[in-house]
């Protein structure tokens, strides 16, 4: 019976046994490596995870830092004779606001032309249009029609007037000047300062039709209310000044009741989506950062010294906050045994109504007044808190180094592997060489064997 090998003859030293041995020494040498390399890439993705839930975190508190949400106004109306804004920081009060007098604005209207295209003078000149305090200059010349005039009056004088052309009926064409603004001052007049408008299609001079024929249909009146029965008078149905950062809007005749509140809405928003994004990423840090002696349930940073600090300092952040201002309990935070965040509001909003200035400052920064009088400048809560989580989310900041870490062992241990690869190629090229020799030398065992038999057999035979 012969020999096979890797090729013929020998059944030891096969294909087979040297992929045998190469599995062995790859089990032994790259499969460690590749586990760690599978572990590292899990990191990555688990590091991704931890830095999105950190920077929500990050941005719910900064949307904190923003003293406008503390100063936001709503107005509520009882009534539909005015509607009101207020901008933020504006005086919170009651008031009554009786509408007696609705601002108009003057509209005056010329006397009757042909058409629109009719000339309205027989050269060139120029007249004065006077609206309230401004006067506009207006040129015209013997081919300047009706509708010209018209274009020429909005173009220059525009921001205090609008003009238009009314077809009254056939053959009788006015044109129409409609303040743009409310008041008894808005008066206009036109005057020919070069004596050339005409009535008559441009063939005599001396027209009259845009100065004394000009007519008010509609005067300019100023409007006015009672507020909290006091008696004012303003030019427009806008106003602006009657106090500080209210934009009032008289809409019709009658009483109305305004009350200005603080507008709490947007606060309470940004300070539910504060306690949501903490307790997403304490439940993520948990999860990635749990001691365990089974690997299926062991977080994947359970050594990391760089996480699990983190994870300590969020954890501690809120007791941190301990001030003449009191701390985050007297708010209305609250954390549960299991770690999880909850916001009473009918705490919060008791504070803020004995002193919204106060949970202000407390909250975003500013003077806090205590109960002697002694004022103290807070930094802000959640200021505080931004620092301390923007240093785990800036460039070059704690979550920068757990990604470099990672990239580092990962750089380290692909290159290491490589080397192990290449090095089992070497070994098995010249384990294969080796076999190959041996396979010649059984070869030629095997050959000399049968020739043995074969002499055997024949002196047998004989």
């Amino acid at each position: 019976m012969g020999i096979s090998s890797l090729g013929v003859g020998s059944g030891i030293l096969t294909q087979d046994v040297l992929d045998q041995l190469r599995e062995a020494d790859e089990a032994q040498r790259v499969k460690p490596l590749t586990l760690n390399i599978t572990n590292e890439n899990d990191k990555s993705s688990a590091r991704d995870v931890l830095d999105a839930a950190m920077v929500n975190f990050r941005d719910a508190a900064n949307e904190l830092q923003n003293t406008t949400l503390f100063g936001a106004r709503k107005t509520d109306v009882i009534g539909s004779s005015v509607s009101i804004t207020a901008d933020v920081d504006s005086d919170i009060q009651d008031f009554t606001l009786n509408v007696t007098q609705l601002a108009t604005k003057e509209i005056n209207e010329s006397a009757s032309y042909s058409s629109d295209t009719a000339l309205i003078a027989t050269g060139v000149g120029s007249m004065d249009l006077t609206v309230g305090s401004n006067t506009y200059t207006i040129d015209y010349d013997a081919t300047t029609t009706l509708k010209d005039l018209k274009n020429s009056i909005n173009s220059i004088a525009g921001t205090d007037v609008n003009a238009s052309i009314v077809q009254i009926a056939k053959g009788d064409y006015k044109l129409f000047l409609n303040a743009a603004n409310e008041g008894t001052l808005q008066t206009m007049s036109i005057t020919d300062t070069s004596g050339l408008l005409s009535d008559d299609e441009g063939k005599t001079s001396g027209g009259t039709n845009l100065t004394s024929g000009l007519s008010t249909i509609q005067s300019g009146i100023d409007a006015t209310f009672n507020f909290n029965g006091q008696a004012i008078t303003r030019s427009s149905n806008t106003i602006i000044d009657l106090v500080s950062g209210y934009t009032v809007s008289l809409k019709e005749l009658g009483s109305s009741t305004v009350s200005v509140t603080q507008d709490r809405t947007d606060l309470e928003k940004r300070i539910d989506s504060f306690v949501s994004k903490y307790n997403a990423v304490v439940d993520e840090l948990s999860k990635q950062t749990k001691s365990s002696t089974d690997n299926k349930t062991r977080g994947i940073f359970s050594g990391d010294s760089i996480v699990k600090s983190m994870k300590t300092t969020i954890q501690n952040m809120l007791g941190s906050i301990s001030n003449v201002g009191g701390n985050l309990q007297d708010y209305g935070f609250d954390i549960d045994r299991d770690g999880v965040m909850s916001i009473n509001k009918t705490t919060l909003n008791t504070k803020i109504d004995a002193n919204p200035a106060n949970v202000k400052a407390f909250f975003a920064g500013g003077d806090y007044t205590d109960t002697t009088g002694t004022s103290t400048t807070l930094t802000g809560a959640f200021s505080s808190f931004y620092t301390t989580i923007n240093s785990f989310t800036k460039t070059n900041g704690d979550l920068d180094q757990v990604k470099n870490n990672i990239s580092e062992n990962l750089t380290s241990y692909e290159d290491r592997k490589t080397k192990e690869i290449e090095r089992l190629d070497a070994k098995y090229a010249i384990l294969k060489k080796k076999y190959t020799a041996f396979n010649s030398i059984i070869n030629k065992f095997n050959s000399a064997s049968d020739m043995f038999v074969q002499l055997a057999n024949t002196q047998n035979n004989n």
